[in-house]
């Protein structure tokens, strides 16, 4: 009998090799903005997932997916003249769709969606770029919807970031966004969460380049 559901290792692999669908690489013709670095918040988790891969919708073999709107989360982790940088460990990290961390010291425990992984990684290849499976994130007390960002990077120190959902109103009030003066940096960390064309499940896409301030060769 053929298993209806396609095995966890497939499926992850299967994600992986189809992310460079999700991103249109371009010229670049001078110097990118660095991304707007913050701050790695209190809910990094203590003890990581058994499950910590690029698919957080679904716990290691599980049949039943998390609650929320998937999206497609993709990018590239760049030099500031647009190289791609490879081998960076991407970390992201979110509240799911009731407001709940996978932290164990996150509000509403008791009501974390058992089926949403929390956390996941992605290692970056040649061309620079990741890619998640997740869901659009949700606001909780005191904080507009946003996933949080770690880059590693071998010989370096961890960076971490925050990306927002462009066109939320309740950004114009979140503490750590007001907290960056510049307009033009401000725009590196809020990108559009739009819609997959053609997806029946209305499903989102979402592409964050990560710029960093050095260039590969200074590794």
């Amino acid at each position: 009998m053929i298993h209806p559901h396609p095995s966890r290792r497939a499926f992850v692999r299967n994600l992986t090799l189809g992310a460079a669908g999700l991103w249109v690489p371009g010229a670049f013709a001078e110097a990118l903005t660095q991304t707007a670095k913050q701050t790695e918040g209190p809910f990094y988790p203590v003890d990581l997932p058994l499950d910590t891969d690029n698919d957080l919708i679904i716990v290691n073999d599980g049949l039943t997916r998390s609650v929320g709107t998937i999206t497609h989360l993709s990018g590239r982790i760049l030099g500031p003249s647009g190289a791609p940088i490879r081998n960076a460990l991407v970390e992201i990290w979110q509240v799911d769709h009731h407001g709940v961390y996978l932290h164990k010291g996150s509000a509403g425990a008791e009501k974390r969606d058992k089926n949403f992984q929390g956390f996941g990684r992605f290692l970056t290849g040649t061309t620079g770029e990741y890619y998640f499976r997740t869901i659009k994130p949700v606001a909780y007390p005191g904080r507009t919807p946003h996933i949080h960002f770690a880059v590693k990077l071998k010989g370096r120190e961890k960076w971490t970031t925050q990306l927002y959902i462009k066109g939320e109103p309740q950004n114009e009030k979140d503490g750590p966004i007001r907290g960056i003066q510049d307009p033009k940096k401000r725009e590196t960390i809020i990108c559009d969460f739009a819609p997959v064309p053609g997806s029946k499940a209305g499903e989102l896409a979402a592409k964050f380049d990560i710029v960093m301030g050095f260039t590969p060769g200074d590794m």
